[in-house]
């Protein structure tokens, strides 16, 4: 029966994180749809104002507190720092094709481990080193040969991805503070941010962009949810290899929609970074440290906040 309940965990498990990265995936591909017609802040502004206002029970229900957590700068830093990475992101995905940004943001827990090495003092082994290099050569083949104005894109991503890893490297300093208060701080550092850009450049909403400006939040959300409950009812080494199925659903989503046709550098260097990352994890898990999760654990689940 025991083995039958643990079986049943990795199942669900598994399940949901699966459910969870495809949510992921068809809000970035209706990101990179609503990038064609508004604007970074615009963007930022209605989806963050949108996820505010789902999480506005949980905040109330947190009181004053929220407003003064322990260590408040790094809390400040983590929630600019991850409104700055969302800009960035919508950004990449007006130049670049949607399996391609995806692909350079699915080696953010390659640097993650560089960044834990140098930044938290964490030991890193000569295996880990060598499979964060396999990860870099990875970004470089995806790059691919092109100079056109895609390698501003390709730039724009490469330091969104970075900056992701920054933001997972701090949501572990700050592990101990709960997921309504790391969530509601970002969203409205990402509300500021889309109030002082988006009088640059507004475009009147239709009442479909504006449902789906709004619904670009409250997706994201929801894949938050499915993938903290995932690692809520099963190991976190049996459900984070499963993140890697966002490349597949990019490729999908790229070639339907977007009529994207995929390189073969972009395949290379794609398996090169899954490759590195699934072999990272591996070595996590028998050194029995924390699993590097692609999606950061800062949404709420079942009505309490993670912490």
């Amino acid at each position: 029966m025991r083995w039958n309940l643990k079986a049943t965990g990795s199942t669900a498990g598994i399940v949901l994180m699966l459910v969870g990265i495809a949510l992921f995936a068809a809000n970035d591909a209706m990101g990179k749809w609503l990038v064609a017609t508004y604007a970074v802040g615009q963007i930022m502004l209605i989806r963050s104002l949108a996820a505010l206002a789902v999480l506005a029970p949980f905040i109330r229900r947190e009181g004053r507190s929220i407003l003064t957590p322990p260590r408040a700068g790094l809390h400040l830093l983590r929630a600019f720092g991850g409104a700055a990475e969302s800009a960035l992101f919508y950004a990449a995905l007006f130049y670049l094709p949607l399996a391609q940004v995806m692909t350079f943001y699915l080696a953010s827990p390659i640097y993650v481990v560089a960044l834990s090495a140098l930044f938290l003092g964490e030991r890193v082994g000569w295996r880990r080193w060598l499979a964060v290099l396999v990860g870099f050569a990875g970004v470089v083949v995806a790059l691919g040969p092109s100079l056109s104005v895609a390698s501003i894109g390709a730039a724009i991503a490469i330091v969104g991805s970075f900056a992701f890893a920054i933001l997972i490297v701090l949501t572990r300093r700050l592990s101990d503070a709960g997921g309504t208060t790391l969530i509601a701080w970002q969203m409205t550092a990402s509300a500021i941010i889309g109030l002082v850009l988006a009088p640059f450049a507004w475009t009147p909403p239709s009442a479909t962009g504006l449902l789906a400006l709004c619904l670009l939040g409250l997706v994201a959300m929801a894949a938050h949810v499915c993938v903290n409950r995932s690692l809520a009812v099963a190991e976190a080494s049996v459900v984070v290899p499963f993140q890697y199925t966002l490349i597949i659903w990019a490729i999908v989503y790229g070639v339907l929609i977007f009529g994207d046709e995929p390189s073969a550098a972009l395949f290379v260097g794609a398996g090169l970074i899954v490759a590195s990352g699934l072999f990272i994890l591996m070595r996590e898990r028998k050194k029995g440290l924390p699993p590097t999760a692609l999606a950061v654990p800062d949404a709420i689940a079942e009505g309490e906040p993670r912490s």
